[in-house]
């Protein structure tokens, strides 16, 4: 059973806190939900969840995001499992977590990427409103 805290959802290592990406879905990348434990509210303060076999518990204030968060590492865990021979832990972590930030750069190139047309209107508009100001200056 999870439970959650207040508190935010915080780096073990330098206990910073996270934010939440709203891009996370609740579904690993084999397409298959994986239920790794409920979330309750609680007065313990973390949450329990179990990613490749192994049980963190970790705190939150958001157990639901706790969860499909560890629900999505698992996935790409075992989904990275799956296509190597590798039965090393720490190995299929790092490769879990080279996907994912291959997923994260390319949804962030994509978001951050403005199509010509796009980038062809806001240069009109910036024009257009520079001779606005202009026109507005000289008329005082």
């Amino acid at each position: 059973m999870a439970t959650a805290s207040k508190e935010p959802l915080t780096d073990p290592l330098t206990k910073d806190p996270l934010t939440k990406d709203p891009l996370t879905k609740n579904v690993p990348a084999n397409g298959m939900p994986r239920d790794v434990g409920a979330a309750n509210a609680g007065a313990s303060g973390s949450v329990r969840v179990e990613i490749f076999d192994q049980v963190y518990n970790l705190r939150g204030s958001d157990a639901d995001y706790i969860l499909r968060l560890a629900e999505y590492v698992d996935g790409k865990m075992r989904a990275v499992s799956e296509q190597t021979s590798t039965v090393d832990s720490v190995r299929l972590a790092v490769l879990a977590a080279l996907n994912i930030a291959d997923e994260y750069h390319l949804l962030k190139r994509k978001l951050e990427a403005h199509s010509p047309e796009a980038r062809q209107r806001a240069s009109k508009l910036a024009s257009a409103l520079d001779e606005v100001l202009e026109d507005t200056r000289r008329t005082g």
